[in-house]
Parts: C-alpha cells; structure tokens; sequence
C-alpha cells in the first residue's frame, strides 16, 4: 500500500510538474513577478506532495529500483529539479541587478544561471539517476582541458568581452579611438567580439581578446565635444595682437564649431617670415570635425583676404633663387664677354 501511495504521490507531482511548464510558458517573458510567483507555488506543491508521503526528492530508495514505481519516481524527480532551478532563474533575474548597469546585471545573471543549469544537471544525474558524480568531473575535467586548448582563441574573446563589460570602457553609442588608428562609434558588444562604425561607413568587427590588448580613448566621455587642433602660417608683417584679433573674428562666425568654451588662437613660434599659430576649437560631436575643419579654412582664408594678411609657406619649404654664376653661364657670357663652354 505504501508503494501504490508512492506512485500515486510521483504521479502526481509528474502531472503537477507538466502543468507547471505550460503556466510557465504562457506567462510568457513580460511579467517576471507573476512568472515567478506561479514558479515557486508549483515548486512547493511539489515539495509538499513529496513530504507528505515521507518521500525526499533528491535521494532514491531501493523500493523505486524498478517497476511503474521507478519510472513515475525518476520523472518526478527531474520535473522537482528541473522547477528548482527555474524558480531560482526566476529569483536571480528578478532580484539580482546593478543599478543603472543593466548590461553587468544581465552579465552576473548569465554566470549565475549558467551554474544553475550546471549545478541541476550534475544533481539530476547523480541523486536521480545514481551515476557517480565524482568520476563524471573527473572526465569532464579532461575534457574540459581538451575543449579549453582547442577553443583557447574562443575562450580568450569571451573572458576578454567579460572583463570589458565589467570594466565598462564603452558603452553602446560611445565614440572611441584605438591604439592602432580605427576610430568609430561603437555599434554592438557580445562576448565574442566589438563591431565599430567607422566615419567611412565601415563596419570593424574587433575580437574582444585584440580589443582588451590596445590602448583606447573614449571620445565621448565626459561628453562628446571633442578639441580640433588647426595649424596655420601667418605672414610676419602684422603685429601678433593684431593677427590674433583677426583670427579670433574668423572663430567667432563659425557655426560648426562650440562657442562655449570659446575658440583660443594660439601663438606657438616666430621667425623672420612668419608666425606659427594654432587654432583650438571643440565641436559638439567627434563626427564634425571635418565640416567645422572646412568651415573654418574657407572662413580664415576669406577674412585674411580681407585684412590682407597673407599666409607664409611652411618652414620646411625652401625658395632657392639662381645664383649670378649661373646666370651668366645660362646667357653664356660674363660682364658682356662670350663665356667659354
């Protein structure tokens, strides 16, 4: 009679088990809280149909060895677990979160739902279906080394994208410059890899083990204005105050660039022909430096042409002018004479 009551028990704790599935299923991903709540009143009326025929789900009794009796008992024991763990993934995802980091959260809630899975599957094989727990982690240890060695590249992209999200250098939307020249907005971060959108239009899929390697610079922290630096060369027939006057006009009738803070000419070096300056200016994204750059050389060269400052040639520009030797040696004469060749 007490077996026919354990199988009447495991029977249903099957049927309440499958139940359970389709409520979960129907509930669907948009309410968390109800999913939950309906979640672990399953769960416990399972734990209490179990309990109340003296019966412990995680550990097998001889008298369920075989027969009817053992199958509905190993079913009912998989349904148990297999509850157990979705209740404690409903829990996780509802509860464990950073604030204002969804993208760790959801990370630190993927780690601990993996080893939930793990966790149940090791507790279904050895309690359910009594196989020797300590020589399947042995084996599954070799394993492991062998799959570790053989995705060691896989591997290294996906701790690197794990400390990346951790260390949060970027952020989906942020504007970054690499050690190596690629430059671009970031359009997507996965475990596997970043993908950049270049000012060419360029998609650049970076592997996250190359990413965590290279310096980076985060343009658009702590926002996205961004310092342009424009060198010019003035002719050094004016006074430095009044080039500096002239220039700064020419900054202020930009509207590509920021006024505030405002543009700053800098003077950095003098020489006999001209003066070396420097035009610092910030835009309001890294994405205008090249309208705000055009605008301002078409805007300086215009108002130079106006005050009639003229611009000098680079320093290391050279103007080699002929020599009276050969001069007179292109004329083939020297003080009149006819020059021997």
């Amino acid at each position: 009679m007490a077996l026919d009551l354990s199988a009447l028990a495991f029977a249903i704790v099957d049927i309440v088990g499958v139940l359970g599935i389709l409520v979960w299923h129907v509930q669907g991903k948009h309410r968390p809280t109800a999913r939950l709540i309906v979640q672990i009143l399953f769960f416990a009326t399972m734990t209490a149909t179990f309990l109340s025929q003296g019966i412990l789900p995680f550990r097998v009794t001889t008298a369920e060895i075989e027969g009817l009796t053992a199958y509905l008992g190993k079913s009912a024991r998989v349904l148990w677990w297999v509850h157990l763990a979705w209740a404690t993934i409903g829990f996780v995802r509802l509860y464990i979160a950073l604030d204002r980091r969804p993208q760790e959260a959801r990370l630190i809630q993927d780690l601990i739902v993996a080893g939930v899975y793990l966790g149940v599957a090791l507790s279904i094989i050895g309690f359910v279906f009594g196989a020797p727990i300590g020589t399947l982690v042995a084996t599954s240890g070799v394993v492991a080394i062998i799959l570790g060695l053989a995705l060691q590249n896989t591997l290294g992209d996906l701790f690197s994208g794990v400390a990346l999200t951790l260390g949060r250098p970027f952020t989906i939307g942020d504007w970054i410059q690499l050690g190596d020249g690629t430059e671009g907005r970031v359009i997507q971060n996965n475990w596997r890899s970043t993908q950049i959108l270049t000012p060419a239009h360029n998609v650049v899929v970076l592997p996250n083990s190359a990413l965590a390697k290279l310096s980076l610079t985060n343009l658009t922290r702590p926002d996205e204005s961004h310092l342009v630096v424009l060198a010019i060369r003035i002719a050094a027939d004016r006074q430095p105050s009044a080039i500096e006057a002239i220039l700064v006009s020419a900054l202020e009738d930009c509207r590509f660039i920021v006024q505030e803070p405002k543009p700053v000419v800098a003077f950095k070096g003098i020489d006999a022909i001209a003066i070396d300056v420097e035009l610092l200016f910030r835009v309001t994204s890294p994405a205008n430096r090249v309208p705000a750059r055009n605008e301002i050389i078409d805007v300086v060269s215009q108002q130079c042409a106006t005050q009639g400052l003229g611009f000098a040639m680079p320093a290391q520009a050279y103007l080699v002018v002929p020599s009276l030797g050969d001069k007179m040696e292109k004329s083939g004469s020297v003080g009149g004479l006819p020059c021997a060749l």
